[in-house]
C-alpha cells in the first residue's frame, strides 16, 4: 500500500484559475483536489465536510479576503495553507502578512493565458503541496520578542550568516528582532521571487534594532546592519582592503537556486573563516548544507535551528547529517548562539583591561 495521496481544497474566487489548478494538481497521483471553494464561506462549510490536508488560498476574493479568513482559519483550525498570490511588489506585502499569520508558503497566480510554462508550474505547485502537507503548523499567539542586550562595542571584525526558505521569512524576522543594535554586520539568504526580497527586508528593518537592507553590489558591510539577498542575485561577501564587502552575482542557479545559501556561505568561509558564526534555518531541501560544513572546516560557529521549531526541516536536517553543525538550538535561541562567541571575546578583552 502506498501513502495516501494528500487531499486539497482549493479557495479561489475564478473558476478558470479554479479548473486549471484542479487539472493541474489532479494531474499528480499523489494528490486529490476534494474539491473547490469560491470564497471563505463556501471554503468553510467544505473544510468541516472534507477535512482536506491542505488549503490552495487566493488573496484577493470576495466577501472575506483571503488574510480575514487566513487569521480566523489559524486561530480556530490551524492546518497546511499555501497562498496563491501575484508576484508584485503589492502582492508581496500582503503575502508576507500571510506568512506571518501562519501559512506555509506561497506560489505564484498561474497565467491562464500562456499555455508556455503550465507543465513547469503544474510540478511547482504539486511539489509546494505536498511539502506543506509535511508542514509543521500551529497557531502561535504573537508575544513580544526577547531581545538580547547590547554586546558593548561595534566590530568590523565578526560576520553573521543566516540562511533560509519555506518558513523562513519569519524566522529570520524573529531571530533579527532579538539581535542588539550593535550585533555584527549580517548577510542573510531567504529563498525569495525578485518583487518580494525589497518589501521583505523593509520589513524586516521594521522589527530590528538593526538597519536591514537589500544588499546592493559593492556595498561595505558595517557592523548594527543586515543585508538581504536580492530575489533572483546571488549573494557573496568579498574583501576590499581591510573590509568586507557585498557582491552580486547572476551567475548560473545552484542547487535551483539563486540566490543561493551555499554560494553566500562558501564565500563568508573564504574570507571571513573562524571571524563568522552562521545559523541554517528552517527550508526546504539542502542548500546550505555544503557551505555550512565548508564555514565549519573554516574554523566558524556553525548553529542549525532544531526540527521542532521548523516548519520544514530538510536544509537543517541536511546539514546535520552532514556534519557541518557545532550546535542545534531552537529558533527562540539563535540570535544568542550566534552572538556568545562575540559576547565571550569582550568579556576577555574586559578582564584583559581590568587586569592591566
Amino acid at each position: 500500500m502506498g501513502a495516501r495521496p494528500v487531499r486539497v481544497l482549493i479557495v479561489d474566487d475564478s473558476a478558470l484559475v479554479r479548473t486549471l489548478m484542479s487539472e493541474l494538481l489532479g494531474a499528480d497521483p499523489g494528490i486529490e483536489v476534494v474539491g473547490t471553494a469560491a470564497d471563505p464561506y463556501i471554503a468553510r462549510d467544505k473544510i468541516k465536510r472534507l477535512a482536506p490536508d491542505v488549503l490552495t488560498l487566493d488573496i484577493e476574493m470576495p466577501r472575506m479576503d483571503g488574510l480575514t479568513f487566513l487569521r480566523n482559519l489559524m486561530r480556530l483550525r490551524p492546518m497546511p495553507v499555501l497562498m496563491v498570490s501575484s508576484l508584485t511588489e503589492s502582492g508581496a506585502s500582503v503575502t508576507l502578512d500571510a506568512l506571518a499569520l501562519g501559512a506555509v508558503d506561497f506560489v505564484s497566480k498561474p497565467r491562464v493565458d500562456v499555455a508556455r510554462g503550465l507543465v513547469e508550474y503544474g510540478a511547482l505547485l504539486a511539489e509546494k503541496v505536498k511539502l506543506a502537507a509535511r508542514a509543521r503548523v500551529s497557531y502561535i499567539a504573537p508575544s513580544p520578542a526577547v531581545r538580547e542586550g547590547p554586546i558593548g562595542y561595534r566590530t568590523t571584525e565578526r560576520l553573521l550568516a543566516i540562511g533560509a526558505s519555506t518558513g523562513g521569512t519569519e524566522a529570520i524576522r524573529e531571530v533579527l528582532e532579538q539581535m542588539p543594535a550593535d550585533a555584527p554586520a549580517t548577510v542573510i539568504v531567504q529563498h525569495i521571487p525578485a518583487a518580494f526580497s525589497g518589501p521583505f527586508a523593509e520589513r524586516l528593518d521594521r522589527h530590528s534594532r538593526m538597519t536591514v537592507v537589500q544588499a546592493q553590489d559593492q556595498q561595505p558591510l558595517l557592523p548594527g546592519h543586515a543585508y538581504v539577498a536580492p530575489g533572483g542575485r546571488h549573494l557573496r561577501v568579498a574583501r576590499s582592503g581591510s573590509r568586507w564587502i557585498c557582491r552580486l552575482g547572476d551567475d548560473d542557479p545552484v542547487r535551483r537556486h539563486r540566490p543561493s545559501v551555499d554560494v553566500l556561505f562558501e564565500s563568508v568561509a573564504a574570507h571571513a573563516g573562524r571571524n563568522a558564526c552562521a545559523a541554517l534555518l528552517t527550508g526546504m531541501g539542502d542548500d546550505g548544507a555544503v557551505g555550512l560544513l565548508a564555514l565549519r572546516r573554516a574554523g566558524a560557529v556553525t548553529i542549525a535551528q532544531d526540527e521542532a521549531s521548523s516548519v520544514v526541516w530538510g536544509m537543517p536536517g541536511a546539514a546535520v547529517a552532514l556534519g557541518a553543525v557545532d550546535e542545534v538550538v531552537p529558533l527562540g535561541q539563535v540570535a544568542a548562539r550566534l552572538l556568545a562567541p562575540l559576547r565571550e571575546h569582550a568579556a576577555t578583552a574586559h578582564a584583559d583591561r581590568a587586569a592591566r
